[in-house]
């Protein structure tokens, strides 16, 4: 008992640290800003490629020609959203890790952020031509969406968390401050006030850019991809090491810290670059390259929430006789279905509830390998489409997937499959419960037998 109080404060501890780590915060506070901008462009590939196709039900209404035309503002829409990633990240960066450190005029820092996310990108970029998209030709004073998009959502990164330090060490020196008098408006105040800061850190990327791409003929974005992107995709959205991402970040959310902080920083760059890609090849009607992305995540290991506590909900309201249970599962219910369940999480409880925790952990793993292995097989198509994730069970997997009718009748059998899982422990949750009520009971008569 004191070996496991020792490692559940231990690990307490240092989960409380990990979330409060600056950078990791304002990783994943940039991510939750940028966010309605991919859910808008998953809307638009789901648009363009399942209700308005030209090949679609729709052509039986509208003629083709003009079906391919209105297909113009999904693409406009998605060069908005998904195919300016990288950029934006930068900018959704250097704001919140600049006002999570309390830096007064953090839209200095998104400014230097930006510019220098553009001078890392290459002279010249590669294109493919209108005509035959297969024929690259090189192109000068021109910007590739491709590396500004997710592809290059490493580099903006790098760049929004490394430039930002770099811009507010440089603004705390005083040698490096215009100060033009009380009389100036506070605006160009502040504009000269951070002059030097900003053109250090810009001038500073540039160079480097240019190191790379005179020297090392090879610009910013590929370098940081071949390096960081790809081995990391490779290792996180690989079965094994997305499994224990996920099963790691459950462990720490049952100690009362939310998931987010582990599972934000290392899966969600590269869930998101695996989701534009496979948006990408399912509107080109190209094979679907990932099986594990953003909408798979969020539909499968956390359906219902962190720990697909859908399940356990059902099995409380199925099999349970405990009214405590009952009547958390009742007040959880509603928010769940919208895979929002701190109050199971939290009022059940789960949190330092080891009975609760163990399947907490197995659920999200069970449901992802069946999920996987489904997709794997051909039982039903990957996911194609970025969702919001308070999107709910059933409807999320047939929005995902354009509409193929398997994914909701899978989901189904998962979660039945999960609420057998979490029986057995709900079980022993309840006459844990059950004990503690009579222990009080008869602590509560003793007390008063012996008052009286």
């Amino acid at each position: 008992m004191k070996f496991e109080n020792g490692f559940l404060n231990k690990l307490t501890i240092f989960s409380q640290k990990l979330g409060a780590q600056v950078h990791l915060r304002s990783l994943r506070d940039a991510f939750a800003t940028i966010m309605p901008l991919f859910i808008l462009g998953g809307l638009a590939v789901l648009f363009n490629n399942v209700i308005i196709l030209p090949t679609g039900f729709m052509s039986k209404f509208i003629s083709p020609h003009v079906l391919t035309e209105w297909q113009t503002w999904g693409n406009l829409i998605t060069n908005g959203t998904m195919n300016l990633s990288s950029i934006v990240i930068a900018g959704a960066i250097a704001y919140h890790l600049s006002v999570n450190k309390r830096y007064k005029n953090p839209i200095a820092a998104v400014i230097s952020a930006i510019s220098s996310s553009v001078v890392m990108l290459p002279l010249v970029a590669q294109v493919g031509l209108a005509s035959h998209p297969d024929q690259i030709v090189k192109v000068s004073s021109a910007i590739s969406y491709g590396q500004i998009g997710t592809q290059g959502m490493f580099s903006g990164i790098i760049i929004g968390l490394l430039g930002t330090e770099i811009f507010i060490r440089l603004s705390k020196s005083k040698k490096l401050q215009f100060n033009l008098g009380n009389g100036v408006p506070p605006a160009v105040a502040n504009s000269f006030r951070t002059m030097l800061p900003i053109i250090i850190t810009i001038c500073l990327f540039s160079f480097i850019s240019f190191i790379l791409q005179v020297y090392v003929h090879m610009d910013f974005v590929t370098l940081v991809g071949k390096l960081i992107q790809q081995p990391l995709r490779a290792v996180n959205t690989s079965l094994p090491g997305y499994l224990l991402i996920v099963a790691v970040s459950n462990l720490l959310f049952s100690v009362g810290i939310h998931q987010g902080v582990l599972s934000g920083p290392l899966l969600d760059p590269v869930l998101l670059a695996n989701m534009s890609e496979n948006m990408k090849a399912f509107s080109s009607g190209q094979p679907i390259p990932y099986i594990i992305n953003y909408s798979f995540h969020n539909i499968y290991s956390i359906q219902g929430g962190s720990g697909a506590t859908i399940s356990l909900l059902i099995a409380i309201f199925i099999f349970s006789k405990n009214k405590a249970s009952r009547d958390v599962a009742k007040l959880s219910i509603a928010p769940g279905l919208f895979n929002i369940n701190e109050p199971v999480i939290f009022g059940l409880p789960i949190v330092f509830n080891p009975p609760m925790i163990i399947p907490f952990i197995l659920s999200p793993a069970i449901s992802a390998v069946l999920a996987y292995l489904a997709t794997y097989i051909g039982l039903m198509r990957p996911c194609v489409v970025m969702i919001a994730w308070t999107t709910p069970p059933l409807l999320n997997s047939f929005l995902a997937t354009a509409g193929d009718w398997r994914a909701p009748v899978i989901q189904l059998v998962i979660i039945a499959l999960l609420t057998i899982t979490y029986l057995p422990f709900m079980k022993v949750h309840d006459h844990v419960m059950e004990l503690s009520s009579k222990t009080e009971t008869v602590k509560t008569d003793g007390g008063t037998n012996l008052k009286s």
